[in-house]
C-alpha cells in the first residue's frame, strides 16, 4: 500500500470521528429543549396574533411553476461554460446544445398543454 493512501484513510478516519464527537458533544453542551410558550408561538411578518388556520393548503399550480422555474434555471448553468468554449467544442457542440435546448423547449411545450402556466 502507498503511504498516500494510508494517510488519506487515517485522515478519513479522523474526521469521521472528529464529526461524531462534535455532535455528540452539541448534545450535552447546547440547549436543552424546554417548551417555552413564548418560543413556540406563531410570528410571521411582524402579526403574533394570525388570523384563520395556519395549516392551509397551497396549490399544486406554485410547487408546478417552482419546478419549471429550477428548470430552465439550471438550463443557464449548463449554458454558460458552453457559451464560453463555444470555439473549441466546435461544431459538433453547437449541434449538442442545440438537442439540449431542443429538449427544453420539449418540456415548455409539454408544460403548456397541461396548462401548468395559465393561472385560472
Amino acid at each position: 500500500m502507498s503511504t498516500h493512501l494510508i494517510l488519506s484513510s487515517v485522515i478519513f478516519v479522523a474526521l469521521a470521528l472528529i464529526l461524531v464527537g462534535v455532535f455528540l458533544l452539541t448534545r450535552y453542551l447546547g440547549p436543552n429543549k424546554t417548551e417555552d410558550k413564548l418560543k413556540n408561538t406563531v410570528y410571521e411578518s411582524g402579526v403574533t396574533n394570525p388570523v384563520g388556520s395556519t395549516n392551509i393548503r397551497f396549490s399544486v399550480k406554485f410547487y408546478l411553476v417552482a419546478i419549471g422555474f429550477l428548470l430552465f434555471d439550471v438550463e443557464i448553468i449548463f449554458m454558460f461554460p458552453w457559451a464560453v468554449n463555444i470555439m473549441e467544442l466546435g461544431f459538433a457542440g453547437i449541434i449538442k446544445m442545440f438537442i439540449f435546448i431542443g429538449l427544453l423547449f420539449a418540456g415548455l411545450i409539454y408544460m403548456y398543454k397541461k396548462k401548468a402556466l395559465s393561472w385560472d
